[in-house]
C-alpha cells in the first residue's frame, strides 16, 4: 500500500471546491481533476471556467473537461491513471458503471443531506422547504442509482431561523470537506466500512426551475419565511406587482397581526414597511429587488416606488 491514495477528483461548482482543497492539503495524490466544460456567462455570454477548474489550476493540478463522461476515450484516460478512488462532489453528470468500476477502492460521493432523505440535485433547498430543522452531509459509495449507494459517514447540523440556502450551502460544503478527508483516511486504513441505506424514509429533492421561486401568499407566515430563505440565492423568491416582477430577498413573519384581506394584499403598517397578508397572519418584506436589479432595503425601495395598502401582490 502506498503512503497516500491516488485520487481522481470530479466536481464543478463552488460547493465542490472545499473538498478538492481539503484533499490537496491532506497530501493525497491528485493526478487529475475532472470538471464540466467552460460555459457562457454574464451579459456578454463569454466563456467562463467552472470554480473547480479555477481552484485546481490555482494549485497546479491537471484538469480535464469532457463534454460527456461516457466517451470511451475519456474512460480510457481514467483507466490509465489507475486511481484508488474517484471522489465525486456535485459534478453534474451521471457516471456510467464503466467509470464507477475503475477505482480500486471505490467511487466516493459527498452529498448535502442525511441520506436516504433528499436524494437528488437540490437537497439543501428541499430540506428547508419541507420544514426540516436538521440536515447534514453524507459520504457514500456510488452505484448506478441516484444517491442510493452505501453510506460511509454522516454529520448533521441544525437549520437555524436565519439560515438561507446560501448559508447552508457554505456550511455544508466545509462540513463535507472535513468528512471527505475522514472518509478517505478510514477507507484507506481499513477502519471504515460501508452500510446500506435504510429501506424506509427515502425522499427525493428534484431540480429546481426558475419559476419554482414564485411565492404563494396563501401559506402561513412561517412557511413563507422558510420558502424565501430556501430560494435564496437561487432560483430566488419572487412575486408580481401588476406586471412588474419583484424579487424578495428577505422577509420575516409578523406575529400577532390579524387582518381580513386576501392573501398577497399589502396591509397598513409604518410608512417604511411592506406588510403582506398571508393565510393566517402577515409577513414583513425587509429587502427586495425590482426591475433595476439593485437590492434595496424596503424603506429605500418604497421611497422611489411607493406601494399603497390594498395593493395585491401575486
Amino acid at each position: 500500500m502506498t503512503p497516500s491514495p491516488v485520487i481522481v477528483f470530479m466536481g464543478t461548482p463552488d460547493f465542490s471546491v472545499p473538498c478538492l482543497l481539503a484533499l490537496h492539503e491532506a497530501g493525497h495524490a491528485l493526478p487529475l481533476v475532472v470538471t464540466q466544460p467552460d460555459r457562457p456567462k454574464g451579459r456578454g455570454r463569454s466563456l467562463a471556467p467552472p470554480p473547480v477548474k479555477m481552484a485546481a489550476e490555482g494549485i497546479g493540478l491537471a484538469v480535464e473537461q469532457p463534454v460527456t463522461v461516457r466517451d470511451e476515450g475519456f474512460i480510457e484516460r481514467i483507466r490509465a491513471v489507475a486511481p484508488d478512488f474517484l471522489v465525486v462532489v456535485a459534478f453534474g453528470q451521471i457516471l456510467p458503471k464503466a467509470l464507477l468500476d475503475i477505482p480500486r477502492r471505490g467511487a466516493v460521493n459527498v452529498h448535502a443531506s442525511l441520506l436516504p432523505k433528499y436524494r437528488g440535485p437540490a437537497p439543501i433547498q428541499w430540506a428547508m422547504i419541507r420544514g426540516e430543522t436538521e440536515t447534514g452531509v453524507t459520504t457514500m459509495l456510488m452505484d448506478i442509482g441516484v444517491d442510493t449507494g452505501d453510506i460511509l459517514l454522516q454529520r448533521s447540523t441544525i437549520i437555524g431561523p436565519e439560515d438561507t440556502a446560501d448559508s447552508m450551502h457554505t456550511r455544508l460544503s466545509h462540513m463535507g470537506s472535513r468528512l471527505l478527508v475522514e472518509t478517505i483516511h478510514g477507507m484507506w486504513q481499513g477502519t471504515l466500512y460501508p452500510r446500506a441505506q435504510p429501506a424506509v424514509g427515502a425522499t427525493y429533492a428534484p431540480m429546481l426551475k426558475k419559476d419554482d421561486g414564485r411565492i404563494d401568499w396563501r401559506g402561513q407566515p412561517g412557511k413563507i419565511d422558510i420558502f424565501i430563505r430556501a430560494m435564496t440565492p437561487w432560483p430566488g423568491a419572487f412575486c408580481f406587482l401588476g406586471e412588474r416582477r419583484l424579487k424578495v430577498i428577505s422577509a420575516r413573519p409578523l406575529p400577532g397581526v390579524t387582518h381580513q384581506e386576501a392573501p398577497g394584499t399589502i396591509i397598513p403598517g409604518f410608512p417604511d414597511e411592506l406588510r403582506v397578508a398571508c393565510e393566517d397572519g402577515a409577513v414583513l418584506i425587509t429587502e427586495l429587488q425590482g426591475a433595476s436589479g439593485k437590492r434595496l432595503r424596503t424603506a429605500d425601495f418604497l421611497r422611489g416606488h411607493p406601494i399603497a395598502p390594498g395593493t395585491r401582490l401575486t
